[in-house]
Parts: C-alpha cells; structure tokens; sequence
C-alpha cells in the first residue's frame, strides 16, 4: 500500500517557504552549487537516468526531450520555457507550488538553463494567477538580489535571467507551440510540427517547454541521486506526483503521493473519504480533457501506463470526483461548452464540432432528445479526435464518448423521459441538495422504443 510523501510539497507549513531565507532555512539552494560544478551534458544525462517525465500531460521523458535539443551544434540562443499557463479545469498543483515555494522552481529552472547551455528562461503564467505571480517576482527579485540569477551566478561564469510572462485567460495557450506563439506576441494558436520546439521553437531557436511539476522535480534529483528519485513511483514512472483532488470528497486539494498511488488510497487518507451519503460514480484521472473513469476504476494505479491501460490519460493528475448524485450527462454537456469556448477557432473539427455537440446536448436536456442522437454524438466525436490541430479536439470527444460508454443507461433515461434519472443534481458537481430540476420541456419526446445502434 502507497504512502503519501513530502518532497515538492515538504516546505508548504513553512510559513516564510516562499521567501529566500525561509528557503535556505529549509535546505534550498543546496542543489545549485553543486550542479554548476558538473558539466551540461552529466546534467542532462542525469535527468534521463532518472526517468523524470513531464508532469504537465503527456509525461514525456525530460531528458529525452532535452537530449533532441541541438544545443552543443547550434549558434542560436538556447531557451527555457517553463508552462504555468494551469487552465485545465481540476487542475490547480503549479499554483500552489508557485505560491508556496517559488524559490524550489527558481532552483530548478538555473539547473536547467545549466544543463541546456541557456541563457534566458522565460515563465509563462496563467493572467487570472496574479497571486502567485506576485510571489514569484518576488521570489526573483530576491535571487537576483543574491546571485543565484543573473550574470555570473555564485561565481560559476554561468549566467540565467528568467522573464515572467502573464497570459490573458486563453486555455489554448497551455499548449506547447501556442504558448511560444503568445509569448512572441502573436495570436496563441497551435503551430504545425515539425518543426518541433526542440529544434525550432521560440524565435525559431532550440526551445525547451516544460511544466512547473516537472522543473521543481530537478533540485531534488541533482541533490539526492538517481537511485533516490527511481526509489519512488513505479519503474516506468518514477518520483512522487501533485495530485489535485477535486469534487464530492471532504478535503479536497493537492496531495503528493508516488506515482502509481490509487485512487481509493488518496480517497480514504488524504480527503477523508466522500461527502456524507454520497457513493463514487465516476471521475476524471486527468481533469476534465480525460475519458471517464468509474467507481470500479478506483484501485487503478495513478501513473501514465495502468490509467492508459484502464482506457484514460493521466494527465495532469487533475482527479475530479463525481458521486452517484451527479449526471454524467450534465459533466459532459459543462465541458463541452467550456472547450467550445475556448476553441482557437484554427481548425474545423474543434471549432465546429464542439458547436455542434453542445447543441444536440441542449436540446436534450430540453426534452428534446432523440434516439439517433447517441449515435450523433459518437459519430461527431470520432469525426473530431485525432483529427484536430492540437490535442483539445480529443479533449472535447473523450468525456462524452467515455461517458456514453459507462452510462449509457443515463442518456436513454433521457431520451425517453425527457429528464434526468430521479436523484441526480441539476448540475454536475453542485454539492448542495436540489430537487429535480423543473425545468419545461420544450420539445416533444420521441417515443421510439428501439434505440439506434
């Protein structure tokens, strides 16, 4: 049975963590002197020996990563792109981390420019996080102030000066190659690859992109081994993961556990269980761009290959419980109104198949469902996954057809009866009691007995 940990999370009781003493105090900056008297390329290696892989979604190797970068071929500038662009909805570890411990990711990010022969970083954050931007200009500020940025760092010859730079609220910008795009100045849309960053990303130079997870994940490996960082986790994933809980539980937040923790273990000793007369019906592994899982899925191990083998994606590790009081429907229809949203509008499937799905879900939620529509939503689906620019069109089409998978049940129910299933909540994830929703049918119910497919 899994444990819960403290590496990333160890300093977040520490009341002054976010400041450059209380860092210090507390073991920061231990990492950095000894990785700057270590040779770029033993640094790079190091970070693969240690099998670290990226803690924003697709938990590709870092060092694999790194090692497409040309950085001992090139006469480019070399940059580090760090993703705090956390707009996934369940997703809310980087924020806690840049809140908290700034200095921890500020430690990472001049390993990394070490390790990668950079000069230059620059943190793309999310607009709306204007508190922990606060924190981490502070918190560069101070390491200025201290040399452990800027020119000549501790003395070492190595120079890194790292940019903050604020988003402005588009969730399209999360993605790798629309984030360099924004950061230029541009209009923050997908690009097509290859090129890939590694060799041509910011200002068409050798570009590193990694989440903040990842790069406080660096300190640790460079001060305590490579045998330490495999000791947790799994074999294919080692290391400790944030997992933001969310949802019908009794403390939600961000617990850090070893990767390959289940559900069930984070459930009962980190949030207490679920609200009081509430059963677990389905959830999210990944945040809200992840196919469903169900109750049955609980002793899953929370890494990359047992939740891809359970038919989801780890992702960011955004856990999003819904109890038996929640519709399915209801979580799938409020999600693919927010990527209909927030679609760049850059290629059809997305922008037109999100449209397109949250119409036949509203007037089903109407009353105006209709037997072919199982088969609308499946086909429409299918027309958008792997078919989009970017992966937000498979984010649109994995909680519907994950969930007309597991309650399909539901979906009949409502095409019958023009209703909801008695005991579901108006809205998914609303933990207040509301009766059934009375709300008027607009439309006449089909009553062909025989669903389609």
């Amino acid at each position: 049975m899994s444990e819960p940990v403290a590496v990333l999370s160890s300093r977040y009781d520490v009341e002054d963590a976010h400041t450059l003493e209380g860092y210090k105090r507390t073991g920061g900056y231990t990492a950095l002197p000894q990785a700057l008297e270590t040779d770029p390329a033993e640094l790079r290696q190091t970070v693969k020996d240690a099998g670290l892989r990226g803690r924003g979604g697709a938990g590709f190797p870092t060092g694999v990563k790194w090692g497409f970068m040309p950085v001992d071929q090139t006469d480019k500038s070399v940059y580090l792109v760090v993703n705090a662009d956390e707009s996934e909805p369940g997703t809310f570890k980087d924020r806690e981390l840049m809140e908290r411990d700034p200095h921890q990711l500020l430690e990472g990010i001049a390993i990394s420019c070490h390790a990668l022969k950079s000069e230059r970083a620059f943190i793309y954050i999310r607009g709306e996080y204007l508190f922990p931007g606060m924190r981490l200009e502070e918190a560069i500020a101070e390491a200025y102030r201290h040399n452990y940025l800027g020119d000549d760092i501790l003395g070492s010859g190595v120079n890194v000066h790292v940019t903050v730079h604020y988003g402005a609220g588009a969730y399209i910008c999360g993605e790798e190659t629309a984030l360099l795009d924004s950061l230029e100045g541009r209009r923050g849309q997908p690009r097509l690859r290859p090129p890939f960053p590694a060799a041509a990303g910011l200002y068409a130079s050798p570009t590193a992109v990694n989440n903040v997870e990842t790069i406080a994940n660096v300190p640790w490996i460079v001060e305590r081994g490579v045998d330490w960082f495999k000791s947790l986790g799994t074999e294919k994933a080692p290391g400790t993961k944030l997992v933001c809980v969310s949802g019908e539980v009794n403390r939600p937040g961000n617990y850090e556990w070893p990767m390959g923790a289940t559900l069930r273990e984070i459930l009962e000793v980190s949030c207490e269980g679920m609200l009081e007369g509430r059963e677990l019906k389905f959830w999210a592994p990944g945040g809200s761009s992840t196919p469903l899982l169900t109750a049955d899925h609980q002793d899953v191990g929370l890494d990359f290959e047992s939740i891809a083998e359970a038919g989801s994606l780890l992702g960011t590790a955004a856990v999003v419980v819904c109890s038996h009081k929640t519709s399915a429907i209801q979580a799938a229809y409020n999600w693919t109104k927010f990527y209909e949203h927030e679609s760049c509008g850059k290629c059809t499937p997305c922008r037109e198949g999100a449209f397109w799905l949250s119409q036949v879900y509203e007037r089903m939620l109407a009353g105006g469902g209709r037997w072919q529509d199982l088969r609308i939503l499946d086909e429409v689906c299918d027309n958008i996954f792997g078919r989009a620019f970017c992966a937000l069109g498979d984010a649109i089409a994995s909680p519907i057809q994950s969930s007309l998978q597991y309650f399909r049940d539901e979906y009949e129910h409502l095409i019958e009866h023009g209703r909801l299933p008695d005991g579901l909540e108006p809205h998914a994830g609303v933990i207040a009691d509301n009766a059934q929703s009375s709300r008027p049918t607009a439309y006449a119910v089909p009553r062909d007995p025989t669903p389609a497919g």
